[in-house]
This record gives C-alpha cells, structure tokens and sequence, in this order.
C-alpha cells in the first residue's frame, strides 16, 4: 500500500489543543468490524461494551519532562527531547535536537541552567548522544514534551493530564493516549463488573510523531521502542486466549508490545527488549481481540495500526464521519473502540 491510502481531510480546529476538564467527558466512537456499524456515544459510557471476563491491557509507562532547552557556543539555540539514558557511569542520553544545522561529534553546547555538554556521537537510528557534565534533575529543568502538533508551551497541567491515572514506570517521551481518558472510578467499575486488568509497559519514544516519508510504506522504518511484559500477565493473556476470553488492548503502544511479544509465538514469547515492529494491513494479529484508541494523523504509523486491525475502508469512512461529526483529534482528542 502506499502513503496516500492514508491520507484524509482533516480541519486544522479539530486539532485537540488543550485537555477536557474532565478525562471521561471525551466522546467514543465505537466500530463494529462484524456489523459493519460506527455508534457514537461518550467515553463514560464505554463500560456497557466490555463482558465478564475480558482482560484490559494497559500500558503503565510514565512520560517524563524530557524537553530541555540550551545554546551553542557559537550562540544559536537548542531545543532537546531526550528520549533515553543509556546505562553507564557517565551521563549519556540519546535524543533529537531542533536546530542542529552545523553541530558534529565533538561539538559542545551548554543547557539554559548551565550544564555543559558535547556530542558524542550519532548511533545507527540517527539519534544523538550526548554527554552531559553532570546528572540531569529533569523533573527540575525539563518540561513535558508536548507532540509538535499541540502549538503551545506545555504548562503545569500538562504534568497530570499528559499522563494516565495509572502511569508508574517512567520512560516514555510521549503518552500512551488512549489511557489519557480513564479515571480510577470508571476502572473500578469495569473492575466490579468482571472485567480483569493487567498493566504492560513499552516507553513510548519519538517514533510515534516520525513522518513516514516513503511512498511505499512497506519502506519505512520504525525506531525501537523498549517494553516489558511479565511472566505473569502473559500467562494471563494467554489463558484468556485458550478460552476464548477477550483481549483488549487500551492503545498502539499495547498494541505493539503485545504482538512484538509473540512474533515467534506464544510457545516462545519475547516478554522484554526492543522492538520495530511495524503494523499495516496485512498484519496478522495473534492477541489482541479489541482495540480503544484515540483518532490519528494522516498518513501516520499509527493510522496504519488502527486500520490493520479494523479494515481500511471501514476505518477511512469512520474517519470521515468523525470530521463530519467534529470529533476532537490526537493526543487530548476523543476515542475509539474497535471491537
């Protein structure tokens, strides 16, 4: 398939700037791949979807403010996202820098608080690394990194409505969305109503707002994204297989981690690591058995997941419904279940 078979209008107001007051008050489309059929309702509502007996996966990763700011030392301005710390004594992060134009190995650079840095080099996803003269206090210096299509500075809300009531683990540069509008009432209720839950994790990195830039998408590329599932969950996930309960994955990043974990099947799982996997149609899903997430991009990675799962056409003409009918989309925008 090619790039332009994702692509679709979209009004540039529909565009989800700031967050709902309240997390379940966004709207939920919900698709019937067997029936055919798209209903629209609001997210509170979506427990009356879900039967004794399902499993929920959700991913508990916990965005951190990774977004810092500086200058070269020949004056010009730095902008940072700092995607992961590799392990060693020395402080060394792999991240993207704006306005790069003219830095090299070698090239030193210091942070608005002072901190004075170099390139180390650049590794084979075409990342930088940098090392820092001391131990960065993100949580002081950093700010929550914000998709590029959100075009405002991310502000102290941010900090708690950029992440999910169940966040724990801290890793990820960008939220795992479709978790954004849950509260802990409405898990407690899916919990009182029989429906199991599990938490997964994969640190959602910058590969999630990569352009794909290739008119044959079977072309492109994924950056790898790190993710753990324990022994424990899978055993779960794979009960629910063998009896025919469902799994419903809460998100792409779960989505991802779940079927990266069985690429070589359930007799040989890949519970933790990296992982590139990369889902267009034609895609084979071996767990999931239902999807929530939220409304993406055009031409996005992301799109190219959901319309694996739910049918291209089928999720095109959803599309097309949901600019019709104004839904809010991307990361603070509304919902959809794919059952």
């Amino acid at each position: 398939m090619e790039l332009k078979d994702f692509d679709f209008n979209l009004p540039e107001d529909l565009i989800a700037q700031h967050p709902l007051e309240q997390r379940d008050s966004s709207r939920l489309m919900v698709l019937n791949r067997s029936e055919r059929s798209v209903a629209h309702r609001q997210f509170r509502n979506i427990k009356e979807y879900f039967r004794e007996g399902d499993l929920l996966i959700l991913n508990n990763t916990k965005v951190i403010p990774t977004r810092v700011y500086g200058k070269k030392h020949t004056g010009g301005r730095l902008e940072f996202l700092l995607i992961e710390r590799l392990k060693g004594e020395k402080e060394v992060w792999r991240c993207l820098i704006k306005n790069s134009k003219g830095l090299k190995k070698g090239s030193r650079f210091t942070l608005d608080n002072g901190i004075e840095a170099i390139v180390a080099g650049i590794d084979e996803e075409g990342l930088w690394n940098c090392e820092f003269g001391q131990i960065l206090d993100l949580e002081a210096i950093g700010k929550i990194p914000l998709p590029p299509y959100i075009r405002r500075e991310a502000d102290e809300k941010d900090r708690i409505r950029y992440q999910t009531v169940f966040a724990g683990v801290k890793g990820a540069v960008a939220a795992p969305t479709a978790g954004l509008h849950f509260t802990d009432a409405l898990l407690k209720e899916l919990k009182d109503k029989g429906v199991g839950m599990d938490y997964i994790t994969l640190h959602t990195g910058p590969g999630t707002f990569m352009p794909v830039r290739v008119d044959n998408i079977q072309e492109h590329k994924m950056l790898k994204e790190r993710y753990e599932i324990s022994p424990q969950v899978f055993e779960r996930i794979t009960n629910a297989k063998k009896e025919k309960r469902r799994v419903i994955a809460v998100g792409t990043t779960s989505t991802r981690a779940l079927e990266a974990s069985v690429r070589d099947g359930f007799e040989s799982p890949r519970l933790e690591g990296s992982t590139d996997l990369f889902i267009y149609p034609g895609f084979e899903f071996k767990v999931i058995d239902a999807l929530l997430t939220n409304f993406h991009l055009p031409g996005s990675t992301l799109i190219m997941l959901v319309s694996a799962f739910a049918g291209h056409d089928f999720l095109l003409k959803a599309y097309s419904e949901a600019v019709e009918e104004k839904y809010r989309f991307f990361s603070y925008g509304d919902a959809m279940l794919i059952v």
